[in-house]
Order: C-alpha cells, then sequence, then structure tokens
C-alpha cells in the first residue's frame, strides 16, 4: 500500500484534525501519511471519554482527585498527541514541543 505525505492541522485544544484548514485556528501544522494522521482521531477519542469520565468522578468526594488513575491515562494520551506533533512538526513546532513539561 502506497500512503501519501499529507498536511493535517491539529487543534489539541478542540481534540480535532482535518486535512483542510478550517475556521478555527489549528495550532499545528503536521506533514505525515494520512494513515499516521486517524491515530489523532483516536487519542482524541480516548481523552474525551476519559474526561467524561473524570467529569463523573468528580461528583464522588471519597476519590481524592490526585489519586484518580484516569487523570495519569490523560496524561499519557496527551504525551502520545505531542510526541507525534514533534516527530512530523516543522523546527518551530519541535521547538514548542521541547519547551513543555510532557516532552521531558
Amino acid at each position: 500500500m502506497i500512503t501519501i505525505d499529507t498536511t493535517i492541522y491539529v487543534n489539541v485544544a478542540n481534540q480535532t484534525y482535518s486535512y483542510v484548514p478550517l475556521g478555527e485556528s489549528c495550532e499545528f501544522k503536521l506533514k505525515m501519511d494520512s494513515d499516521k494522521a486517524k491515530i489523532f482521531e483516536h487519542l482524541f477519542l480516548q481523552l474525551n471519554s476519559l474526561e467524561f469520565h473524570n467529569l463523573v468522578r468528580a461528583h464522588l468526594p471519597y476519590i481524592p482527585y490526585h489519586l484518580d488513575e484516569e487523570n495519569d491515562e490523560i496524561d499519557t494520551r496527551l504525551k502520545k498527541l505531542y510526541a507525534l506533533i514533534h516527530e512530523f512538526g516543522d523546527e518551530n513546532t519541535k521547538q514548542f514541543v521541547e519547551q513543555l513539561p510532557y516532552f521531558h
């Protein structure tokens, strides 16, 4: 199967990616195989699900926030997102990601 480098536009804050620049501002412009771009969809779906569970957990006072494993899972997904962004971004993007606490 032949894969072609394509440009995707990623917005981590809104948990979206697109093959065309949309009206909302994109945070990152990446060049990658279209097959690999689908990883963003999977990670964003996982983040969305974990954040919903966090919303439910927030109403259960007997589970302290800092002991909630789902918070660690969210951090793990964010690390994966920024690792992909770092790998397929331009030099400015790489420098930005390298300054994030998730990178270290």
